[in-house]
C-alpha cells in the first residue's frame, strides 16, 4: 500500500466517537475509497498524542476505552502510524503502568531514540524502567 495523505484528530476522533452522523459517514467514505485503491493514510505520532486528550477528557473515556480505541485503530488496514512500534510499547505500558499515557509515548520515543534515562519529575512516570526521576 502506498501512502497518500494523512489525518487530524478530527477525523480519527469522529470515526471512533461517531457523534456525528454527517461527518462520521464522510470518514467512513474516505476509509472504504482509500482501501479500494490499495492505499494507505498516514497518522502522525502527534495526532495519536491529542487523540487520546481529547478521548479522555472531551468525551470522558476510561482508560480501558481509550487502550480498546487505540487498538481497534491500529488493526486498521488503510492507516499507518508515525513510530508504530513506539505507539504499540505506550499503549502496553500505558495499560500496565499508573502514569499518563504522554508520558509512556515520551519515554517510547525516547526508547526508540535510544535516548534513555527519560528524566522527569513526574513520580508516576519514574515508576517505569529507563525513566530517571529528578528531585529536588
Amino acid at each position: 500500500m502506498s501512502v497518500v495523505g494523512s489525518l487530524d484528530t478530527n477525523i480519527l476522533a469522529r470515526l471512533m466517537v461517531r457523534d456525528d452522523p454527517a461527518q462520521t459517514a464522510l470518514v467512513v467514505e474516505l476509509l472504504g475509497r482509500h482501501a479500494q485503491r490499495s492505499e494507505s493514510l498516514w497518522v502522525p505520532i502527534t495526532v495519536m498524542l491529542e487523540l487520546e486528550w481529547v478521548l479522555r477528557s472531551r468525551y470522558k473515556f476510561e482508560k480501558a476505552e481509550v487502550i480498546k480505541t487505540f487498538s481497534a485503530l491500529l488493526t486498521t488496514i488503510e492507516l499507518v502510524f508515525e513510530s508504530e512500534d513506539a505507539l504499540e510499547q505506550a499503549i502496553a505500558s500505558y495499560e500496565e503502568g499508573g502514569a499518563d499515557f504522554g508520558e509512556y509515548l515520551h519515554l517510547a520515543l525516547a526508547r526508540h531514540g535510544q535516548a534513555i534515562p527519560f528524566w522527569t519529575f513526574d513520580a508516576k512516570a519514574a515508576k517505569a524502567a529507563g525513566v530517571n526521576l529528578l528531585k529536588t
